[in-house]
């Protein structure tokens, strides 16, 4: 009998000239240092303007004040990632640019429009009511999108979905949302140290209970719109180029209308910032949380149809796929393997449902026609990855499957052995049992001096 390995032939590359070298403006290295540069001096230039508006001190108190809903964020948007988990260094990039380049552009820019408005069409209030309104969320939106725009670019394949959008978005928006808090806390601490405020009654306080405490997820809230219309880009075929633009600007001016009735809302009379809240922003931010909780779990279906393919081919183990599509079941699995085998191994066995999850997406675009043009490489690509993790994964896997994965369904058809005046099966036991010799329940007590060569027929026995 032949054996043939599930490993993949390698197509034969045709015979052409060697690959050009790229030039030394597109080697990576470059690509990283000139990012990493201008990420560190925006953070530099953002820290000293901070520093200047508030003073060291009120700095200090800013900083402290504003990390406290940072990890609550980054965990929220890293649980909704947790199917497909995207590489950490889109994540430290995305709140780098919020927090540096995001917010250093909109300081600058927000700055210089509000003072050529003033000067040229209103008064100091006008420019100020116009700049939150208008100049603001443009601003501001606009500079958060780029890093949206930077990961759908630079790292299609860790871009596939809403979900993506959403987390990229969101963490972008947190980081910008971090520096803001800083020098809004910052000036209203110097404020109430020239008042003689403390306590409750602070200015410092009712900032923080505004901007931390209620409102936590509103620069979030904005960004994430423009985050989806990414993602949805992202799941339309490249040959509909319309569409992948109209979307993300869709995104982005649903992002900039609600940034604005936000800024807004404290001209809408005494109670109008509350009434914003409660009748806007609390149902959006529901609205959304249940869009992106229900597109997570329209993702683990994914899993389960599309990975069946490969259980076939001899690739996956037959209750993969299942464990695959349940987080509780990949939990396990992770934790059997860090147990009994070591943080490495559960680190090992994340990765593999990381590519498995990635596979089950990458059919499920091209099975739609969406997939590019390296769809065969790609593929290729994540089964070497979990063919090399397989040792270590499918043992953990297989125990996630015999604690949560149903039990089959009995078939339709008529087993030998298994009729109707069969017994049914015995539950199993797991302690030894001692010997006792065979009982015989259906006929008559064996004559204990009988000796025929055949056994009594008993119709009852199957």
């Amino acid at each position: 009998m032949a054996i043939h390995s599930p490993y993949p032939t390698r197509p034969g590359t045709p015979a052409g000239p060697a690959p050009r070298h790229p030039h030394w403006w597109q080697r990576g290295w470059v690509r990283y240092g000139a990012l990493i540069t201008l990420l560190a001096m925006s953070g530099l230039v953002i820290l000293a303007l901070v520093r200047e508006q508030t003073g060291t001190e009120g700095f200090l108190v800013g900083l402290g004040l504003a990390v406290f809903p940072v990890p609550l964020l980054i965990a929220a948007f890293r649980w909704l990632d947790r199917v497909e988990p995207g590489p950490w260094r889109n994540l430290f990039f995305s709140f780098a640019w919020g927090a540096c380049a995001a917010a250093l552009i909109a300081i600058v820019a927000n700055s210089f429009a509000t003072r050529w408005i003033a000067m040229t069409t209103a008064g100091p209030s006008g420019a100020d009511t116009l700049g939150a309104t208008v100049i603001a969320p443009v601003v501001e939106e606009s500079a958060k999108a780029a890093a949206v725009l930077l990961v759908f670019l630079f790292r299609r394949r860790d871009f596939t979905g809403i979900v993506d959008g959403v987390v990229i978005a969101g963490v972008t928006a947190t980081g910008f949302a971090f520096t803001e808090n800083i020098l809004y806390l910052g000036t209203a601490f110097g404020t109430d140290r020239l008042s003689g405020e403390s306590g409750l009654a602070s200015v410092t306080a009712a900032t923080f209970f505004v901007r931390v405490v209620m409102s936590p997820f509103a620069h979030p809230l904005f960004t994430v719109l423009t985050g989806i219309g990414f993602g949805v880009a992202a799941l339309s075929a490249e040959r509909q180029r319309t569409r992948r633009v109209l979307l993300p600007l869709t995104g982005l001016l649903l992002a900039m209308g609600m940034h604005a009735i936000w800024n807004g809302s404290s001209g809408f009379g005494r109670f109008g910032f509350f009434g914003v809240y409660a009748a806007f922003m609390v149902p959006a931010f529901g609205l959304l949380t249940w869009l992106v909780v229900w597109t997570r779990q329209r993702e683990l279906r994914t899993v389960r149809a599309e990975l069946p393919v490969y259980t076939a081919a001899g690739w996956l183990g037959a209750a993969e796929p299942w464990v695959l599509g349940s987080m509780r079941a990949r939990q396990i699995a992770r934790e059997y393997a860090g147990h009994h085998f070591g943080k490495r191994a559960a680190r090992s066995v994340a990765e593999y449902e990381a590519y498995a999850t990635s596979l089950a997406f990458l059919r499920h675009r091209g099975r739609r026609g969406r997939a590019g043009a390296d769809f065969v490489v790609r593929e290729r690509e994540l089964l070497e990855e979990l063919w090399r993790r397989r040792e270590t994964a499918r043992p953990a896997l297989a125990y996630a499957a015999r604690l949560t994965a149903p039990l089959p369904a009995p078939p339709p058809w008529p087993v030998p052995g298994y009729g109707y005046a069969a017994r049914p099966a015995q539950p199993y036991v797991p302690t030894p049992q001692p010997y006792l010799p065979p009982a015989q329940p259906y006929g008559p007590p064996a004559q204990p001096f009988a000796r025929t060569p055949y056994p009594a027929y008993n119709p009852y026995r199957s």
